[in-house]
């Protein structure tokens, strides 16, 4: 049997921010069978506009749409902004959920966790992230993992041995959805 397929959506574009570490730890931290992959290029979509959204679609687009297409489930790695989810994890969904009704991720299980400055690690942004995605067509997965930033101690989150028991954890609990 092959890997199950995650592909990690990143809602930070910042290099050296603490989701992009957490997803740096889903990557390396992931179960036997399960093969994690980072997506990188969030910066370079466009906002979503429907007048561009056709067979001539930005390469930025169709490369988002292809790398969901061939994975079997995705992880979104966010942090909050101002109470709600940052400007490009939105776009991405806007872009993913298209063709209405039949996007990429149609039907496939999708994970959100993350960390951010408030003392509730970003859940606000979380809950905002599952309920977009939900209408969008994935299967939103129940389990969460939201950290305040400040646990990490300006450490990477490699170094906390519960966060990464945590990550794997849902991570592999994301692949047990694939099916």
């Amino acid at each position: 049997m092959s890997d199950t397929k995650v592909l990690v959506l990143l809602g930070s574009l910042r290099a050296a921010s603490v989701n992009r570490q957490l997803a740096e730890l889903a990557v390396e931290s992931a179960p036997e069978g399960v093969d994690v992959r980072l997506y990188e290029g969030l910066g370079e979509l466009p906002h979503y506009n429907e007048d561009i959204d056709n067979e001539d679609a930005p390469a930025s687009v169709v490369a988002l749409r292809e790398a969901a297409a061939g994975v079997d489930a995705a992880l979104v790695v966010t942090p909050e902004y101002n109470g709600s989810i940052p400007g490009v994890l939105k776009n991405a969904i806007d872009w993913l959920s298209r063709p209405f009704g039949n996007g990429a991720l149609k039907d496939k299980p999708v994970a959100v966790i993350g960390s951010s400055a408030g003392q509730y690690g970003g859940v606000w942004a979380h809950d905002e992230t599952r309920k977009s995605f939900g209408i969008a067509g994935p299967r939103v997965i129940e389990e969460k993992l939201a950290i305040p930033a400040k646990a990490f101690d300006g450490k990477h989150p490699r170094e906390n041995a519960d966060v990464v028991a945590s990550v794997r954890d849902v991570v592999g609990k994301l692949a047990a959805e694939v099916g």
